[in-house]
């Protein structure tokens, strides 16, 4: 059964607000700072993680520190739109890491793409090896970020 926010009541609210700041947080700490006892708290959490509410957890890496601060967005031009062509696209970008984020877009191109990598160079690899090569691609177009202002996972609905 499919949940939206409207069938989000107070606590579960503030479990997920807890979870985003802390996905580590134990159920006795989450259940304090949310002001239930412990085993109404295990059952939502693992209702919010059944409804797909929660989709997982994973540890936060800093793509710096890890020598990843090239950031391109591309913009993507398929050669063809219909919904198998969609599909092996999307299909080819899910395999790819480098890709952090895909969107289909509705506007002058099809594709958004946000792009991680080590350096301009290898980059320009990804590029022509990778990207170019996905089911479908006419044509490209990067734009290089200079500066990450503002780069969040949702955590509180806003």
């Amino acid at each position: 059964m499919a949940q939206n926010t409207s069938d989000l009541d107070q606590f579960d609210q503030a479990i997920l607000a807890k979870l985003a700041e802390d996905g580590r947080i134990s159920i006795t700490d989450l259940s304090k700072r949310i002001g239930l006892s412990k085993s109404p708290t295990q059952a939502r959490l693992r209702r919010l993680e059944e409804n797909r509410v929660i989709l997982g957890y994973r540890a936060m890496l800093n793509p710096i520190r890890l020598g990843l601060d090239h950031v391109a967005f591309v913009e993507v031009r398929l050669t063809d739109t219909r919904e198998a062509a969609l599909a092996a696209f999307n299909a080819a970008v899910l395999r790819v890491p480098q890709i952090e984020q895909a969107h289909m877009i509705a506007g002058n191109f099809d594709y958004l793409l946000k792009v991680r990598t080590r350096d301009m160079n290898s980059y320009r690899a990804f590029l022509g090896d990778t990207i170019s090569a996905l089911p479908h691609v006419a044509s490209t177009s990067t734009y290089v970020a200079m500066e990450a202002v503002k780069e969040v996972m949702l955590s509180d609905g806003t």
